[in-house]
């Protein structure tokens, strides 16, 4: 067999056990079922990233080590608050960025701005059932969206058409069933940082996520009732009762100071739970149904 013919061969090869997009480069070497393109390779039908040496093979007749999972543990949605084209201006030349865009055209594509094994920067600082720096664990995708106006000291905030709601909920979809993300770490920017985001806002569908494409976490109604009568308005200024619900939002998730006190950080904190939740009101303030949620949401996906 000429070296053309077994050139041919190895490419062959390589594109029949890659999922990825055919690539230029250069073969380095081949081991069994495994072909070494530079510094990616392929086996199995997964491409990993290794080491290529001038004077050491890398061999990966132990590969897979069982101990290991993927790095992807979130799912984050962002709206861009601008347009398509400043979209994908400001996340390809400045210092953020995501892993997918999903612009508001009527078509049939979804833009990736940075590789999943690659950390993006979209989420800056953050945190979720005491992880910080959500960045290095999670996977970003932004929506175009104009995000909230002013009026009257509210924030009303734009909707999503349906066409763009299904790119992303598809490419949710995709995304948590290739590595298995945990419904409750399906999450919006404003649950990770309460504080200082609200997107993607309240007419983000998360509700429809849940039940029509199975991806992210909700509360069974037979659940919200059980708990419904657990609010009183006569307790509703007692330092044990504050410190009760804000246990309860710390305990799903949420960065919250357990201070006894309606002050503005767990109004921040309830506004992004009632944005995610509760759109219809998303005041701020604790009242009976938003009590009732947190404790279905902690009844179903946080018993011990």
């Amino acid at each position: 067999m000429n070296k053309l013919l077994v050139f041919s061969f190895f490419v062959g090869l390589f594109y029949s056990c890659s999922t990825t997009q055919p690539v230029t480069q250069i073969i380095k070497e081949t081991v069994r079922d495994t072909v070494f393109i530079e510094k990616e390779a392929v086996k199995e039908g997964k491409s990993y990233h290794s080491a290529v040496l001038e004077d050491y093979k890398i061999t990966d007749k132990y590969f897979p080590a069982r101990g290991q999972d993927f790095r992807q543990k979130f799912l984050i949605m962002h709206y861009t608050a601008l347009h398509n084209e400043r979209s994908v201006q400001v996340l390809t030349e400045q210092t953020v960025s995501s892993h997918y865009l999903v612009q508001d055209y009527n078509d049939n594509e979804i833009h990736i701005l940075v590789g999943e094994d690659e950390r993006a920067w979209h989420a800056g600082a953050s945190y979720w059932m005491g992880r910080t720096n959500i960045n290095d664990s999670s996977i970003g995708i932004e929506i175009v969206n104009e995000g909230y106006t002013l009026l009257d000291k509210k924030m009303w905030f734009f909707p999503y058409p349906e066409h763009q709601f299904k790119k992303v909920a598809q490419l949710a979809k995709n995304i948590v069933q290739r590595y298995g993300i945990d419904p409750t770490f399906v999450l919006a920017h404003s649950d990770i940082a309460p504080q200082r985001k609200e997107d993607p806002g309240a007419f983000f569908p998360w509700k429809r996520l849940y039940e029509e494409y199975g991806v992210g976490a909700w509360y069974d109604d037979i659940d919200k009732y059980r708990f419904w009568n657990s609010y009183s308005e006569s307790r509703r200024n007692d330092a044990a009762f504050i410190r009760e619900f804000q246990g309860e939002l710390a305990k799903y998730g949420y960065e919250i100071q357990q201070t006894g006190k309606w002050d503005e950080q767990t109004r921040r904190v309830v506004m992004a739970f009632q944005l995610h939740f509760r759109p219809e009101n998303y005041s701020g303030n604790i009242d009976r149904e938003t009590l009732a949620i947190i404790k279905a949401l902690n009844f179903k996906y946080r018993q011990k």
